[in-house]
């Protein structure tokens, strides 16, 4: 027995945590006593060991066993031994969690990896190493494009086609994107089987939110989209394999021990015997659509960090945009996120909001996507037009669904105008492949400061024509001019303003939030050509603190 993928560390509790693996074949996982079977999908072997009887602020090293062969850590390693950090009352005041998105894998092409750059995460795996284990980050955000379904290595497309070649059924599948669940498994095993990933993934607890690329690009764009792509004869195929993938190798272990126990879903393909494709098809198939304007599966969930709060936002497959509706998130999961986020707020320090998408845009970028919504939501060829803008340029972030950006901003505002309430709300995000930090203003004074963080690429190349384009979209006449241009499209006057603070800044970027007390700060740092990382920027988020405090 074997290990083929993992193991992956996901939630950690004061006394309790999560770790996912992937075997060569059914057995049963032991990590630290506690034993769990594997589940079966299409072939392939999947546990989430629960681990319980952990003591608060502890250190642990874990091995795991198959079947009672101990097959990690690897003989030989040249990396420390995994462990599992807990929380409790000496940590609930201090966190540190590292962030980033749009991570490529390397590709085993010379000229290829050059241009992409070093890897981040892959260098912070290294530093890691020779740190303190007590110094290591509390947690790791994974924001989106974990992995890129639409945009494959050379290496991948060549083992694609050699698996596809002289199959009839699959000749209408596009020659150089994943389809099925086996396929999306190469996949995954390719881009989280580097060494120094595998290692950091298995000793970091990790959360993780999908992305357009973890399906396709501009998955879920507008109702126009959405009838194209359905009406390809493979997207069936395509779209149960992504979120059932999604589901098994990353929305499994973003759920604590007591979440998975009532989470039917889980505990049917526990309860399966043998292949539970058939469960996972028809998640997925209720995932994806749209009943009585919501969806049938809830992405979004809650982390508990000590006297700080992680709640992590679907921004992507909880969007409902049939029947002339046009929302980031459905009513009931949008009063999902208002209640993690208002509720007990006296006791949290620090509130993190998770989202793929940035909230706050560079301005001038962010008045071109509403005024884009409101021209394609029109008739005719203005509407048309609009829709072909929107697809073209990715006009698809909270901007270009207003109605939810106004909801959102009024939820935050909300949770900073709290007496009592967090010192800084922080919304961290990706996707727009460069890095910033903005300080967000809402017209009045309030007791907790807001930010929009944005952490893009940890891995990727960024075309030279983009750097220019997000440069004038941060420019103060740009604002101006897209603002006036904005409310005679018909736009109203935004609730909340925002300054640049940091960036933007391109290049391979993982960024830190830092938090004492009620005192927070962030630092984006990039690799520098000997593979370390060097600090680029820092950027304080609390208020200052009193003088002589």
């Amino acid at each position: 027995m074997t290990l083929l993928l993992g193991p992956v560390l996901r939630h950690v509790g004061d006394t309790t945590a999560t770790v996912w693996v992937q075997t060569d074949a059914s057995a049963e996982v032991e990590v630290l006593g506690c034993r769990t079977r594997t589940f079966e999908v299409q072939g392939c072997h999947y546990a989430l060991v629960p681990v319980s009887g952990l003591t608060p602020d502890s250190t642990t090293a874990y091995e795991v066993h198959v079947d009672g062969t101990k097959c990690w850590p690897e003989a030989d390693t040249p990396f420390p031994p995994s462990v599992i950090r807990t929380r409790g009352p000496e940590t609930a005041d201090r966190l540190k969690v590292i962030f980033g998105s749009c991570r490529y894998p390397k590709t085993g092409d010379a000229k290829l990896d050059e241009k992409l750059g070093l890897d981040a995460l892959d260098c912070y795996a290294t530093r890691l190493t020779s740190m303190p284990v007590d110094e290591w980050p509390d947690a790791l955000l994974l924001l989106g494009d974990q992995v890129y379904a639409d945009e494959l290595t050379p290496e991948a497309r060549r083992h694609l086609a050699g698996r596809r070649s002289g199959r009839r059924s699959t000749n209408s599948r596009p020659p150089d994107e994943v389809v099925s669940f086996s396929e999306y498994v190469g996949l995954y095993r390719h881009t989280w089987g580097d060494p120094e990933i595998r290692w950091i993934l298995s000793t970091l607890p990790t959360a993780m939110i999908f992305d357009d690329h973890d399906i396709r690009d501009d998955w879920n764009t507008s109702a126009t989209w959405r009838a194209d792509i359905n009406a390809e004869p493979w997207w069936r195929d395509r779209i149960r394999a992504g979120l059932a993938s999604y589901w098994v190798y990353q929305h499994l272990g973003n759920l604590s021990p007591g979440e998975l126990d009532t989470d039917e879903d889980y505990q049917k393909v526990l309860a399966a015997d043998g292949d539970c494709w058939p469960l996972l098809a028809e998640l997925a198939d209720r995932a994806d659509s749209e009943v009585d304007g919501d969806k049938g599966l809830r992405f979004s969930f809650r982390w508990d960090l000590g006297r700080s709060r992680l709640v992590m936002v679907d921004s992507r497959n909880a969007r409902i945009l049939d029947g002339g509706e046009r929302k980031m998130l459905g009513d009931r999961e949008f009063a999902w996120v208002e209640q993690q986020v208002g509720d007990d707020l006296d006791s949290v320090d620090h509130l993190i909001i998770g989202s793929s998408l940035p909230w706050l845009l560079p301005p001038a970028l962010a008045d071109l996507q509403t005024v884009n919504e409101i021209a394609a939501g029109r008739d005719g060829l203005r509407g048309r037009l609009g829709e072909k803008i929107r697809q073209t340029a990715d006009l698809e972030h909270w901007p270009a669904f207003f109605a939810s950006f106004l909801r959102l901003g009024e939820l935050i505002a909300a949770a900073a105008s709290s007496p009592q309430g967090p010192a800084t709300i922080s919304v961290l995000s990706g996707d727009v492949h460069h890095s910033y930090a903005a300080r967000a203003d809402f017209g009045v004074p309030t007791p907790t400061r807001v930010h929009q963080l944005v952490c893009s690429p940890v891995h990727n190349y960024v075309p030279a024509f983009v750097k220019p384009a997000f440069k004038l979209g941060w420019s103060a006449p740009a604002a101006r001019l897209t603002r006036r241009w904005a409310r005679r499209a018909g736009s109203p006057e935004l609730p909340v303003s925002w300054r640049n603070l940091s960036g933007p800044l391109f290049g391979n970027t993982i960024a830190s939030l830092n938090a004492t007390g009620r005192h927070a700060e962030v630092v984006f740092e990039q690799p520098t050509d000997d593979g370390n990382l060097t600090e680029v920027t820092t950027v304080a988020l609390s208020a200052p603190l009193p003088s002589g405090g």
